[in-house]
């Protein structure tokens, strides 16, 4: 089913990267689709990406940080811009996310028991993840640590799903023929979004 508030979100430091021009084409394509499209460059905000007390102390969101998180509430899909830097996602998406999905607002832990309430459910989310690494090597050498952090102990566990993943590399030699056919695939999953 097609949705039709998607927010896209680059966590890669620089807009520039290959996985801004990925998350341009999304958008680009997806606004032609009719799609209602919000597009945060988690490199361009200014918030502190440092949880500093963890969860217990309230650390008020910059005004930026606190469009993300409206963004996310508002959002029917989410569409994940990254680099896997160090086996996963950059520092700065990290930061961002420690940052709004907080206990009481995205998941909600129940009472004397270990289980918790999802409460990003309604959402789903597709990541494109770009690497260094073959992603067949990716996932049988490493098992793809990033994309189960992402996936299953971030997304899910607050309600997001489904959330596909589509890893496009080895990017670093790359030739300009295959991030064409990369940029095209981007393109098609940005207009049926």
């Amino acid at each position: 089913m097609s949705k039709s508030r998607i927010l896209v979100v680059l966590g890669h430091p620089d807009a520039n990267s290959l996985s801004g021009h990925f998350a341009k084409e999304y958008v680009d394509s997806a606004r032609s689709a009719g799609k209602d499209v919000r597009y945060i460059k988690l490199g361009e905000i200014e918030f502190n990406p440092v949880l500093k007390h963890g969860y217990k102390q309230r650390q008020e969101h910059e005004p930026e940080l606190a469009y993300f998180w409206e963004s996310i509430i508002w959002a029917e899909h989410i569409a994940f811009f990254y680099p896997i830097w160090w086996g996963a996602m950059p520092a700065l998406l990290k930061g961002a996310l420690d940052r709004v999905l907080l206990p009481g607002k995205a998941f909600k832990y129940r009472e004397n028991s270990q289980f918790w309430d999802r409460l990003l459910k309604g959402r789903s989310a597709h990541l494109f993840t770009t690497m260094d690494t073959p992603p067949w090597y990716y996932r049988l050498a490493y098992r793809e640590p990033g994309h189960h952090q992402m996936k299953r102990t971030i997304l899910e566990f607050c309600g997001i799903k489904p959330v596909k993943i589509h890893s496009f590399g080895p990017v670093r030699y790359a030739k300009p023929e295959k991030i064409e056919t990369w940029v095209s695939t981007v393109r098609r999953y940005g207009a049926a979004a």
